[in-house]
């Protein structure tokens, strides 16, 4: 059971937190309802409290665990089918898992595929919504700005990467920037308050 102020993670959504936890009543039957708030334009979702574990909602990991996860992210194998049909449905089975490392999976390979072979609209979508999932939760974990979390990511990725200069050169062109109506740590990238509406697929 979450609480109001916890800090949890939607597996299709990113980051965020239990702004409220209410009651309604749905189908002559009252239920409770975690309100998770997440800083895209005040966007809430209401998620009921009985499926939230079945659905994936997690608490956000801890410091020495997103450092670890930053620390792999260079070395994490990458494999992709080259059937669109195939390559979609594992990676959208990864996005589904909730786990950070998956998703790291998921940004790489497309990025790879994006410099190569460029990306359909539906696959470049999944990566938008990868990389709000994995550096929502890192800047939450981190307790940082997200421009600070940016820099560390990308100067750990070009300094230690062996595979090539691609994602290096990916990740430098996130750019953050800063949201003075609410702490650092939910302070939303440029790249994200472009796209509040969340493809259909990601509910």
């Amino acid at each position: 059971m979450f609480s109001v102020g916890d800090l949890v993670v939607h597996p299709m959504h990113g980051a965020g937190v239990i702004d409220a936890i209410v009651q309604e009543k749905v189908a002559g039957s009252t239920q409770d309802y975690y309100v998770f708030k997440m800083p895209v334009g005040g966007l809430l979702l209401k998620i009921p409290t009985a499926n939230s574990q079945t659905i994936g909602v997690r608490s956000v990991i801890q410091r020495p665990e997103a450092e670890a996860l930053i620390a792999a992210i260079p070395s994490l194998a990458v494999e992709e089918s080259s059937n669109w049909n195939k390559r979609y449905r594992e990676n959208l089975l990864r996005m589904k898992s909730g786990d950070l490392y998956e998703v790291a999976r998921v940004i790489k390979g497309l990025m790879f595929r994006e410099r190569k072979r460029g990306l359909s609209n539906g696959e470049r979508k999944m990566l938008h919504t990868a990389r709000q999932i994995l550096l929502s939760e890192l800047v939450l974990a981190e307790d940082s700005g997200y421009e600070e979390v940016e820099r560390v990511f990308a100067d750990h990725v070009r300094e230690h990467s062996a595979v090539s200069g691609e994602i290096s050169r990916e990740v430098g062109s996130w750019h953050f920037s800063k949201n003075s109506g609410m702490p650092s740590a939910l302070a939303a990238p440029r790249w994200w308050r472009r796209q509040a509406v969340l493809p259909a697929w990601a509910g």
